[in-house]
């Protein structure tokens, strides 16, 4: 418990320091003192647009967003039992983002995106659980569905993309690859409502899951509904994973690397409400990161978040695969 409190601290640290230098550098750069005294209560300072307008809800909505793709991850993981699960592996994300971008290929206002994406990735849940389903619950046996699911679904962005003109789809192609650069308050706003309604939820979802991680039959004699609780737990995962596909785009490798990481820094396989603590922060520590490299690598071009997250994950996820092969 206390080293997860040490670490907790240390990335909430790094959440502010991140946090402040997201704010200082740009093409326009502001004093550190200047700029969080511009966020936090001198909002009519000559610094009030670049900050409290460009910056501070980009900074923000990436904290949110960290935080509940790592928390939709963590929950997928401890449901299935496997490291190497997550809502973009077995194509939740794809789910949402298949929906949102017909949304905008069709020419509808993007007020519907968040409804479009969190029915894209509930009905995406839906499928893949009915078709896993063989006369009781398989972890292996959903991963594999929603790996075929991720691939169809993810050649139907690509129709939509080629069937629909192209000053349609070309604001679709890039929200597609994740990114933050138009953020502002109302995406944040989006995302708090969302992490109030659903974090406390996962949260006390917790036992639960520690318990079916005993086995099906041990769940049963400890009183757990297993198929409530299960249902509970895609469902919550499936609501913080929508809620970022619809704000900024699919982001890949966060759901999935976070928790894996935050376990191994914690020192331990299971779930505990100090874990998630810990992958929630960690979450927000790596999409900060992910996207100050996005804007500043090779400034003035601005990367997508997204790119930038794929690039630090492709290689950590390899190193996980090779250490998982070799255990099994």
């Amino acid at each position: 418990m206390t080293r997860t409190a040490s670490l907790c601290t240390a990335s909430a640290a790094a959440i502010f320091a991140l946090a402040v230098v997201g704010l200082v550098v740009g093409d326009f750069p502001v004093p550190a003192r200047e700029a969080i005294a511009t966020a936090i209560w001198d909002r009519g300072s000559e610094f009030d647009f670049v900050i409290n307008s460009l910056r501070f809800p980009r900074v923000t909505v990436a904290v949110l967003a960290g935080i509940c793709l790592a928390v939709s991850g963590a929950l997928f993981q401890a449901l299935i039992d496997n490291p190497l699960v997550s809502p973009d592996i077995i194509g939740i994300d794809t789910g949402a983002a298949a929906f949102a971008v017909a949304i905008l290929a069709i020419g509808l206002d993007t007020q519907w995106l968040p409804y479009a994406a969190f029915a894209g990735a509930a009905g995406t849940a839906a499928l893949i659980f009915v078709l896993s389903w063989r006369r009781g619950f398989s972890g292996g046996r959903l991963v594999l569905v929603g790996i075929g699911i991720n691939a169809l679904l993810t050649a139907v962005i690509t129709y939509l993309l080629v069937r629909f003109p192209i000053e349609r789809v070309s604001a679709a192609a890039r929200w597609q690859a994740g990114t933050l650069s138009s953020s502002s308050w109302s995406d944040a706003r989006t995302l708090v409502i969302g992490l109030v309604v659903l974090l406390p939820v996962a949260f006390l979802l917790i036992r639960r899951l520690r318990v079916m991680q005993l086995g099906d039959d041990m769940a049963i004699a400890l009183g757990v509904g297993l198929e409530p609780s299960r249902l509970a737990v895609i469902a919550i995962g499936c609501g913080l994973a929508a809620i970022v596909v619809a704000v900024v785009g699919p982001l890949g490798f966060v759901a999935l690397l976070v928790p894996h990481a935050a376990r191994a820094l914690a020192g331990t396989g299971a779930l505990s409400g100090g874990v998630l603590l810990l992958t929630a922060l960690l979450g927000a520590v790596m999409l900060l990161s992910a996207d100050l490299v996005a804007q500043r690598l090779f400034a003035p071009t601005v990367l997508p978040a997204g790119v930038v997250t794929a690039a630090m994950g492709g290689p950590y996820l390899l190193f996980v695969l090779r250490r998982f092969n070799r255990a099994t």
